[in-house]
């Protein structure tokens, strides 16, 4: 889960109706209150760090469960607070607005024969989405290790071991 994917995931077969999962995992929660928090709706599980030690980069755990044909489908997606998912993405959004609004001033200028001088805009774009990429690894790792706590106590709860993709 240390690699550069930037929300790892998981996908999981199980034999149990999603209600029996459920059950599983409120019970383990109510068992490690101290540590993590749960959400529950039907359909849908988001597991968080507990408030105590929650931090600017602690990740959460959402599931969403499906019963397709008597199996139920598990679905793990690993992320970060919706409110940090949120900057990171307005950030690269008004990157990509102010890089389509200079490419267009800048090619107009050029077809018209003007003297271009918004060619700076470009490369600082660039930088400042590269910074963004970093920042994000690096709050990644300072997260790392509660993704690794929300994961074990995820296969703990359902007594299997389950491989990120």
């Amino acid at each position: 889960m240390t690699s550069f994917r930037i929300r790892p995931r998981f996908k999981q077969l199980r034999t149990e109706e999603p209600e029996v999962i459920e059950n599983a995992l409120k019970q383990r929660i109510d068992k490690n209150k101290d540590q993590f928090t749960g959400i529950f709706i039907p359909g849908h599980i988001t597991i968080k760090i507990n408030a105590q030690h929650r931090h600017f980069w602690s990740p959460q755990l959402n599931l969403s469960l499906e019963n397709i044909q008597d199996v139920t489908v598990i679905r793990g997606l690993y992320g970060p607070n919706p409110t940090v998912w949120a900057i990171f993405f307005f950030g690269y959004a008004s990157l990509g607005i102010i890089l389509v609004i200079v490419g267009m001033l800048l090619l107009s200028q050029y077809m018209l024969g003007m003297e271009a001088k918004l060619w700076w805009v470009i490369p600082a774009c660039l930088v400042f989405a590269t910074a963004l990429y970093i920042v994000a690894q690096i709050g990644q790792k300072i997260g790392a290790s509660q993704m690794f706590d929300l994961h074990h106590f995820y296969e703990e709860s359902v007594g299997e071991k389950v491989s990120i993709l």
